[in-house]
């Protein structure tokens, strides 16, 4: 049975070499402003189901393209003040909102 279950493995193994650790010290490097960017992916995942709207629809408002809108609900792109400023006004919310931890 266990043969069975190595050659099934061995069989749908990846091509490429696994990325979890260099992701994971990734991760953990950019831990803090990460945190920042996906609170403003769910404030804009909020805005999009309270509006009713979708990514095209959200990316149309912002003057940005979907790939871009993508990218922001990812949760993992590092904005500049000046980009948060400019969705937050042109959506009129506050994306990000300061808690004392």
């Amino acid at each position: 049975m266990a043969s069975k279950v190595i050659k099934f493995l061995e069989a749908n193994e990846s091509e490429s070499p696994s990325r979890f650790v260099e992701e994971a010290v990734w991760r953990k490097e950019n831990a803090s402003w990460l945190r920042w960017s996906r609170q403003l992916a769910v404030a804009l995942i909020g805005y999009m189901q309270d509006n009713g709207m979708k990514r095209a629809d959200l990316a149309s408002k912002l003057g940005v393209s979907p790939q871009y809108v993508s990218k922001l609900l990812s949760g993992t792109e590092n904005l500049s003040f000046k980009s948060i400023a400019n969705i937050e006004d042109r959506l009129g919310i506050s994306c990000l909102i300061m808690v004392n931890a």
